[in-house]
């Protein structure tokens, strides 16, 4: 079964890509995405779940820091916490959502009135 790629500006996530479709929607992913701290929470995500807490350390930076930078990566949609008994209260679990991030610069129904090679064929007409 194939699956559809959506058409419409926003940000969708299907089985584990996330399809990025309009300017807006790229501006909002690119920018979860500019940053080098969040470059490397991604890449210690990429081996599995991994506490909050671990990944400060990894990353050598206060767990404030590395919470704000990850509320980033979540509104963007790349990645999910959750909370889970810990040893003194809770910790909080953060995982990759996504494993591919495609990005479609034009919604499909845009294209055709957006595009340069239509307007050139619009004025000729």
């Amino acid at each position: 079964m194939e699956e559809s790629v959506p058409t419409k500006e926003g940000i969708y996530l299907r089985d584990s890509t996330l399809y990025v479709v309009g300017s807006r929607a790229i501006a909002k992913v690119s920018s979860a995405l500019a940053s080098e701290s969040r470059a490397k929470i991604l890449v210690i995500l990429q081996k599995g779940p991994t506490d909050l807490e671990d990944i400060a350390t990894l990353i050598n930076q206060s767990k404030a820091n590395v919470s704000s930078q990850i509320r980033k990566l979540e509104e963007a949609g790349i990645v999910r916490s959750h909370y889970i008994p810990g040893q003194r209260g809770i910790k909080k679990v953060v995982e990759l959502t996504i494993n591919k991030i495609v990005f479609m610069i034009t919604p499909e129904q845009e294209r055709g009135a957006t595009s340069p090679a239509a307007s050139q064929e619009s004025k000729r007409a």
